[in-house]
């Protein structure tokens, strides 16, 4: 009898011929850059540094794809935001030491986002390792430890044959749900040793699936189908997992009015007459969901911002499936499912009954007018009117990067992404700089549409240097930066909390003209010409700057009440 475990896959006589006599002239990187096309990757992101150079020369010899940027966090960025668009993961190329360590703030956020990235870095040459001080440049106790709290796993390959399992191994671990970034380290005499291992012509890499255990998705489907008054929060793991369709379906079979997380931003139709949209910072959503009997939720860990800083305290059971095993069940008690939300989704959707209920569409009717009511009575005209303006000039199908600012944190609530896997921000981890440099990396993985990055001018400067990156690969990226002269939102909670501002004032350069001095057109507009101006900007093929001078205000927050 054959077993399948017992089938090997024979090589054929050209591969055998090409293992027999490899190509001379091959090294360590050439092991790293093979693993990577062998693995289906197309384009690698990064910064060349002295330990990491047997890398860099290997691309010389390849067909990958290099995008270079000027500061190693903003690769990380970058590389996000490439694994978010296209669902792969995305391999970032990084030296020793202090290269390394700039790229955690970046790792961090993919984590957060559960963005699968493959950060692969030098080290120290092998004879350095251990813990001891050998003196070497960039030289760590232990890189790796610096790393082991924020990735998902961390691979060592301490010699040229151990490169292509350590890189496979990693490539699995980012894929598997939940998605999100790894970290693997390579000695530079390891980079740089010749070697006679054969050319790796494939990969052998299948992301692990993690189904639903059925006696849990049994009971939650019994539960949902009995409820009076179930609601879904659906967050960025509906999103990762690519289920929104799915979600739809479960939504519209259970009447469940649905409300999305900043991170499930366009998993549900904004427009839909089950969509409580996105006001989940609302008092109003709030009390809604505390009163369903019971709420469905998927892929969030309802964390601070998708618990109202935590004043959520649901009344009703809670279900809640999340791939994430440490974010199970770690805010509120719930029936826990461990799993990926697409195949927890299907196996709820083959279960539950289908309930008739007319009242949901004006329960959420009601709901969305009682929220409008409450941003009307705040004056918050020009804020409103300049998303709008930005929703109507950026084309339905591209996407948005939106950075750690008063419009960032505006569209959280009340923009419409127009679809899936459209808006994206750093509201994972909450570090600045992240949407420029995070929409070139989309615009790397999709050069057919373009994308919109928007910034406060704080943020911008953390990314500037990006500018020169743009113009050098002629990214079709337009850069909105909302310059309110600091740090708009810690002028506004230092101004509320102590009654005035310290440190939050900023000397900032002429957005316009420094964009020029890059190659990169730059305009300045208002509030009232900015969605001509942006439109126009979005419509000219390669980088562009919008520079809006303007002091937004946020919305009351109802978390302090």
């Amino acid at each position: 009898m054959t077993h399948d475990h017992d089938l090997v896959l024979r090589p054929t006589p050209a591969q055998t011929e090409a293992a027999l006599n490899p190509p001379p002239g091959r090294n360590g990187g050439d092991l790293v850059v093979e693993t990577l096309a062998g693995l289906g990757a197309t384009t690698v992101f990064g910064l060349p540094g002295q330990h990491a150079l047997g890398m860099f020369d290997a691309l010389r010899r390849s067909d990958l794809r290099y995008v270079g940027l000027r500061v190693e966090n903003n690769a990380g960025f970058a590389a996000d935001a490439y694994g978010r668009i296209t669902g792969e993961a995305a391999p970032l190329l990084l030296s020793t030491g202090p290269g390394a360590l700039t790229s955690l703030a970046a790792l961090q956020e993919a984590a957060a986002a559960s963005a699968p990235v493959l950060a692969i870095s030098s080290q120290v040459p092998t004879a350095g390792l251990g813990g001891g001080r050998h003196g070497y440049l960039h030289e760590l106790p232990d890189q790796a430890a610096s790393f082991r709290g924020v990735v998902k796993s961390v691979h060592t390959a301490r010699t040229p044959s151990q490169i292509p399992s350590a890189i496979e191994a990693a490539w699995t671990s980012a894929l598997s749900a939940p998605h999100g970034p790894v970290w693997v380290e390579i000695p530079q005499d390891v980079l740089l040793a010749e070697t006679a291992i054969p050319v790796v012509t494939g990969g052998d890499a299948f992301p692990e699936e993690l189904p639903p255990r059925p006696e849990l998705t049994a009971v939650a489907a019994d539960l949902l189908s009995q409820a009076a008054r179930p609601a879904i929060i659906a967050g960025g793991g509906v999103v990762r997992a690519d289920a929104s369709k799915k979600l739809r379906q479960l939504a519209e079979t259970l009447q469940a009015p649905v409300v999305t997380t900043p991170g499930g931003k366009g998993a549900f139709p904004w427009t839909h007459p089950l969509s409580l949209q996105s006001w989940i910072e609302d008092r109003h959503t709030t009390d809604f969901l505390e009163d369903a009997d019971v709420l469905l939720v998927v892929g969030s860990g309802l964390g601070e911002l998708s618990s109202n800083y935590h004043t959520f305290k649901p009344r009703g059971r809670v279900v809640q499936i999340e791939a994430d095993l440490g974010k199970l069940e770690s805010n509120h008690p719930a029936l826990g499912i461990h799993a990926d939300a697409r195949l927890a989704l299907q196996a709820l959707l083959e279960t539950v009954s289908e309930r008739q209920d007319p009242t949901a569409p004006e329960r959420v009717r009601a709901l969305l007018a009682k929220v409008a009511e409450r941003i009307a009575a705040q004056e918050l005209t020009v804020e409103q009117e300049v998303l709008a303006s930005v929703r109507k000039a950026l084309p339905a199908d591209s996407p948005s990067f939106w950075d750690m600012t008063i419009l960032g944190y505006w569209a959280w609530s009340a923009f419409d992404a127009k679809g899936p896997n459209h808006m994206h921000s750093a509201q994972g981890a909450g570090g600045l700089g992240y949407a420029f440099p995070a929409a070139l990396g989309a615009a790397v993985a999709d050069p057919t549409r373009p994308v919109l990055a928007v910034s406060g001018d704080g943020g911008a400067l953390y990314s500037i240097a990006e500018l020169a990156t743009a113009r050098q690969y002629g990214l079709n990226v337009t850069w909105l930066i909302v310059d309110d002269g600091g740090y708009g939102i810690l002028r506004e909670y230092m101004t509320d909390t102590f009654g005035e501002a310290t440190a939050t004032e900023l000397s900032r350069p002429d957005y316009v003209a420094l964009a020029e001095s890059f190659g990169v057109p730059g305009v300045r507009t208002t509030p009232e010409s900015l969605e001509q101006d942006l439109a126009k900007q979005l419509a000219s093929p390669g980088p562009s700057v919008v520079l809006l001078p303007a002091v937004l205000r946020m919305f009351a927050a109802t978390h302090l009440d």
